[in-house]
């Protein structure tokens, strides 16, 4: 032993031993695209505020299920074992909260509810294939996962008593926040990286969706002024797009729209509630 000690404190004298890989379930069913987590919270957070109800809460559990079980799924191919193992130990834990969210759900507000599920479920479909194609950056699989997020307010309304109208209304106003930013990154990204990418599609799209919450709203369909906070989106959208747009690394892109959307959001709560 103290030979082995004496030879330790020699540099060099003995093979140092490379540190073990941690596998944890963190980093196993975190997900690697920062800009997924403002896309799938902020819808939840804008049915949850606006249309609470417990059957509510218990389906968004299973889509916070669905969003954390994604990357642990795609884990359990891995090469190594202890990743599969972890993988599969949060695949189950993330399946079963998802089951059991579902089935409160239903005790609670029922199947009938769930209609505007419907709408979203070939939009996650279609997200799925991309993924299992590794396509999930794709601009088409972007678009799908957050549409698909983008309506399940709808979905967070109608257990609350909603009806079908203000229902789907919520959901545009998601759609709103989500679809155009989607497209509105990709570019600017890209064109950062010195690619080719127009811009007039990202502000097109801010510009109808401010303007289909405007008639919206001209129609009592969403509160006065709730219309608003969509053209500070297209606001953003037109500054992107000027010559005056900023220089931005990703990390600070990324940081600008959280907060941004955290600001939207907010705004829209105050509008239905205030």
């Amino acid at each position: 032993m103290q030979g082995t000690a004496l030879l330790a404190s020699i540099p060099g004298s003995l093979p140092a031993r490379p540190p073990a890989a941690a596998t944890t379930a963190t980093t196993v069913f975190l997900p690697k695209e920062h800009g997924s987590w403002s896309l799938v919270l902020e819808p939840l957070l804008l049915g949850l505020f606006i249309a609470p109800s417990s059957a509510g809460g218990a389906l968004t559990v299973t889509a916070l299920a669905g969003f954390f079980a994604r990357r642990p799924c795609k884990a359990l191919a891995a090469a190594d074992a202890a990743r599969r193992r972890t993988a599969r130990e949060t695949v189950v834990l993330f399946s079963a909260l998802g089951i059991a969210g579902l089935f409160v759900v239903y005790v609670l507000g029922g199947i009938a509810p769930l209609w505007p599920l419907l709408l979203a479920a070939p939009l996650a479909g279609l997200f799925a294939w991309f993924d299992a194609q590794n396509g999930s950056r794709d601009a088409a699989a972007e678009v799908a996962g957050s549409a698909a997020f983008a309506l399940v307010p709808a979905a967070l309304a109608t257990l609350a008593g909603w009806p079908a109208g203000p229902a789907l209304t919520l959901a545009a106003v998601a759609l709103t926040r989500s679809v155009p930013t989607v497209l509105l990154v990709r570019t600017s990204l890209r064109r950062a990286k010195g690619g080719r990418g127009g811009l007039l599609l990202p502000v097109l799209g801010a510009a109808g969706a401010a303007s289909v919450l405007t008639l919206l709203s001209a129609r009592s369909l969403l509160p006065p002024w709730a219309a608003l906070p969509a053209w500070g989106l297209f606001a953003r959208s037109l500054w992107f797009a000027s010559p005056f747009r900023p220089a931005w690394p990703a990390r600070r892109i990324g940081l600008f729209e959280a907060l941004l959307g955290t600001a939207y959001i907010g705004a829209i709560i105050s509008a239905y509630l205030g």
